[in-house]
């Protein structure tokens, strides 16, 4: 039996007047070994992988969502894992081409896929590009040797910079993933990562703070990580340089060349819709009345079962209107410039007045700063982006 909606925990509800942009997200579970500090819904690949199964169960789980989006424009495809790269272009060319027959996608419509230098191949990506693919997102995570096989990654130094060169050469938008305050990284091999990157002339960088997840290799056998002070003087340096490059630090993690923002990513931090299909995908649809999240069965085998029979979501609920203010904040306060005033009521169906207590706090605080038309938070509560958050939580959540 399909899962039941949750109802709001209040009795209350929402009243949109337009619905925001509707994003496209899919999930590719496979990855040929998990990353010690991968906390994502990825599986290491044995045996052969079931790719034309699972296309198959992707389209047909979009079939099944298609009603609760009628006629809405796709403005951005995602493919995220995992290591969508795994997949050949053939299985990703028929994707596309199922979601242009179902979904009106839009004529410029952002279109990424994630990579591995690990798994890169030319030819393979000149495919990506001709199925449709316009960005690609690689993870070099570091160009060091050191750190490549402390964080368990399966390229070395030289498959990272062949990777770039690839991407280059088939891509005119990527992004490179990085990481910092990794185990036993010093703020002048910090600097060298930052120097590299920047070299590559890329469109788009995102550089991710190393933190401890649950249920992670990490969490069970913590590495040597720099200490608070250490990591906090690389994350200053790694935002100058950048700066300095002219890169606009226009997220918590992500640095681009002006104009080409992630418009996928920035359609999450701006609460827009996304669609998510596969094992493990979230979805957060709005209504005129309601915004639904769903989530589907995380184990990919599972996943390709309870498609075939409807019962892939394995958890929806309606958001109560009480928890909109923070879950709008804890997105769209990640963005430096914030967000205008109007926008808060355009997505989550609510005044802006029903945040003020926590606002007027967050500026008593000095996290926020605010005017007649927009709120944005400070370099202060940027940095301590958990504690501004924290103050939009419903009450009895905080207690």
């Amino acid at each position: 039996m399909p899962v039941a909606v949750s109802a709001p925990r209040s009795g209350s509800r929402v009243a949109l007047k337009t619905l925001p942009p509707l994003s496209l997200y899919v999930h590719l579970p496979w990855c040929v070994r998990k990353c010690p500090y991968c906390d994502f819904n990825s599986h290491e690949l044995r045996g052969e992988m079931p790719e034309a199964q699972y296309v198959d169960a992707l389209i047909a789980d979009l079939d099944s969502v298609l009603p609760s989006v009628w006629g809405r424009r796709v403005y951005s495809v995602f493919f995220g894992g995992g290591t969508p790269s795994l997949f050949s272009a053939a299985a990703i060319e028929r994707l596309l081409s199922a979601f242009r027959a179902r979904l009106p996608l839009a004529a410029d419509a952002e279109i990424t896929l994630e990579a591995n230098p690990g798994t890169v191949e030319a030819e393979k990506f000149r495919g990506f590009r001709a199925a449709g693919v316009n960005r690609l997102s690689v993870g070099i995570q570091s160009f060091e040797p050191r750190h490549l096989a402390a964080l368990g990654r399966i390229h070395d130094d030289r498959e990272a910079r062949r990777a770039v060169d690839v991407a280059r050469a088939s891509f005119e938008n990527f992004n490179l993933d990085l990481m910092y305050a990794l185990p036993g990284q010093t703020i002048a091999e910090a600097e060298a990562d930052v120097a590299e990157a920047i070299a590559t002339h890329a469109p788009h960088l995102s550089f991710y703070h190393l933190t401890i997840e649950p249920n992670t290799v990490f969490h069970k056998h913590p590495p040597p990580l720099p200490d608070e002070d250490a990591a906090a003087a690389i994350h200053e340096l790694v935002a100058a340089r950048l700066a300095g490059a002219g890169y606009e630090h226009y997220e918590t993690s992500a640095h681009a060349r002006p104009g080409l923002e992630s418009r996928h990513n920035l359609n999450y931090w701006r609460f827009g819709d996304y669609l998510g299909i596969g094992a493990g995908a979230h979805s957060k649809v709005s209504f005129v009345d309601r915004i639904v999240r769903e989530m589907r069965t995380r184990s990919p085998a599972e996943y390709v079962r309870r498609v075939a029979d409807g019962t892939q979501v394995a958890e929806r609920r309606e958001v109560d209107a009480r928890e909109l203010p923070f879950e709008f904040m804890m997105n769209a306060l990640r963005l430096t410039e914030g967000f205008e005033i109007g926008t808060f009521g355009d997505r989550t169906g609510l005044p802006i007045t029903v945040a003020e207590k926590a606002l007027a706090a967050a500026e008593a605080k000095g996290l926020v700063s605010r005017d007649h038309v927009r709120i944005r938070p400070t370099d202060l509560g940027r940095r301590f982006l958990n504690d501004l958050l924290q103050l939009f939580l419903p009450e009895d959540v905080r207690r």
